[in-house]
């Protein structure tokens, strides 16, 4: 788990990759020799480098077969596994169809508004990522009322999002932690908010975005729901771009390669 609290940056990655058509014509025996050799270069991974999940593509997204989510504080550590990955037996078969990299900053207009993924709360089944980008006016607007749309765009994305003190208590739960002596039970029945788990990280500079988000939930009408409420606040005037969308399944690696 990441601690927030302290001056360390802390970067987050999304790579998209598409199993070029020559791999279906390898033996079973070539594509499961590819595969363990992609799984190794995962697995010996810096130990700094959390992956967040690997996600399933395949017949929800024409362009792309599978995403992996990584995180962590060194930028060299993310890009070593980038390269073992793509000399991998699997990787010389994969054709990268989109990268995504951002940065975890204080949040600018609610300071308790951190991406779910830092806290270690357990990922949802399926998620949503995309890039999104404000029009010059937006920046040209007085923070005040910038502020004031934003605290309205909360207002709404919050119906929908899980509770932070449940964020807080789910990260505990999946450190084996003691949790409040109310039961998840009980707090889940009591909260305001619903099953979505927000990300959203900077990107300026380091891409052609300004953020990448990423919505989890393990309901995908929830997602839908969440991103058509949204779409009626005030700051969506403000919205330059907000696609492609990539839309997966949460799977073991070995699984989502499988399916490759």
């Amino acid at each position: 788990m990441a601690d927030t609290a302290t001056k360390q940056t802390i970067y987050s990655i999304f790579w998209l990759y598409r199993a070029d058509p020559a791999y279906q014509q390898l033996s079973e025996g070539e594509r499961k020799a590819a595969q363990a050799s992609f799984l190794a270069a995962l697995e010996g991974r810096d130990r700094g480098i959390t992956l967040r999940g690997a996600y399933s593509l395949v017949g929800l997204r024409a362009n792309a077969d599978l995403l992996l989510w990584a995180w962590g504080a060194d930028l060299d550590a993310i890009q070593r596994l980038a390269v073992a990955l793509r000399q991998s037996g699997l990787g010389r078969h994969l054709t990268q169809v989109e990268t995504y990299l951002g940065v975890v900053s204080v949040p600018r207009y609610d300071p308790e508004h951190a991406p779910a993924f830092v806290t270690g709360a357990p990922p949802k089944q399926y998620v949503s990522v995309y890039p999104f980008v404000k029009t010059s006016e937006w920046y040209t607007a007085p923070f005040e009322e910038r502020r004031r749309m934003m605290a309205e765009h909360g207002q709404v994305g919050r119906k929908y999002a899980v509770a932070r003190e449940r964020v807080v208590e789910l990260a505990r739960q999946a450190r084996g932690e003691a949790t409040a002596a109310s039961s998840s039970a009980t707090a889940t029945a009591t909260e305001p908010g619903g099953g979505v788990l927000s990300n959203t990280v900077d990107s300026f500079a380091l891409g052609d975005y300004e953020f990448i988000l990423a919505n989890e939930s393990d309901d995908p009408a929830e997602l839908k729901d969440m991103m058509l409420a949204l779409r009626a606040v005030e700051s969506r005037r403000f919205t330059a771009l907000d696609t492609p969308i990539y839309f997966g399944r949460l799977r073991a690696p070995a699984e989502a390669l499988a399916e490759l």
